[in-house]
């Protein structure tokens, strides 16, 4: 068994590496899901949550108001206060799930794909994140890229140019709370570089594919 932790900053394209893991008979958890199922009503994340940042951050409906809560936590520096009620039950979560993959096939290898392993450790709000980890892939790109991809996938084609300016406030604000490849890329075992086109994106990760192959049954 291997467990693989997939990262990489908004924008990097770490869902397209996903994909291409996963046709490769790869299992790819994905952190963001596991969050927002966490996040619904009648979970103990959410609970917490609402206590924590206030009814503000619930909708008519009883739900999350997501964008919201993520004002609070990028605009008012309340990020690690987010972190730490998501992330520890978030990663509990997934070594359930981990754990039962490899009891049913010892020699799986697990993907968890998170925009914040490195983070996480550095923050405090998931110490020792990253020791979990038997490889970790990094997914690069350069900034200007990662925010122009992360815009065109958040902003109605109809955005009205202040709608479009607060997306990309709230956009490098987020990158922003990101470590930099820079700090990223020597924590890594392997570095997938996203700058270019998807035929050679595909080609690094089944070369990465091929080694965590070998990896998992030796």
């Amino acid at each position: 068994m291997l467990r693989v932790g997939l990262t990489g900053s908004l924008g990097s394209g770490k869902t397209t590496v996903a994909a291409i893991f996963r046709e490769h008979g790869m299992r790819v958890l994905e952190a963001d899901a596991v969050a927002r199922d966490m996040m619904q009503p009648g979970h103990e994340v959410f609970r917490r949550i609402v206590e924590h940042f206030g009814p503000a951050v619930v909708r008519s409906d009883g739900s999350l108001d997501r964008p919201r809560l993520a004002a609070l936590a990028f605009g008012k520096d309340r990020l690690n206060e987010l972190n730490r009620i998501v992330h520890p039950p978030v990663i509990a979560e997934q070594e359930r799930r981990m754990r039962e993959i490899f009891a049913a096939d010892p020699r799986a290898i697990v993907v968890v794909e998170s925009a914040l392993i490195f983070e996480a450790d550095a923050s405090g709000t998931a110490p020792g994140w990253r020791q979990r980890f038997d490889r970790v892939v990094l997914v690069t790109a350069p900034d200007d890229l990662k925010l122009r991809r992360f815009l065109a996938r958040i902003v109605p084609a109809a955005a009205s140019p202040e709608e479009r300016a607060v997306a990309e406030r709230d956009a490098q604000s987020r990158l922003a709370a990101q470590l930099p490849d820079s700090v990223k890329i020597p924590r890594s075992d392997y570095v997938i570089d996203n700058s270019g086109s998807l035929d050679a994106t595909r080609r690094q990760v089944e070369s990465v594919c091929r080694l965590l192959s070998r990896q998992a049954k030796s």
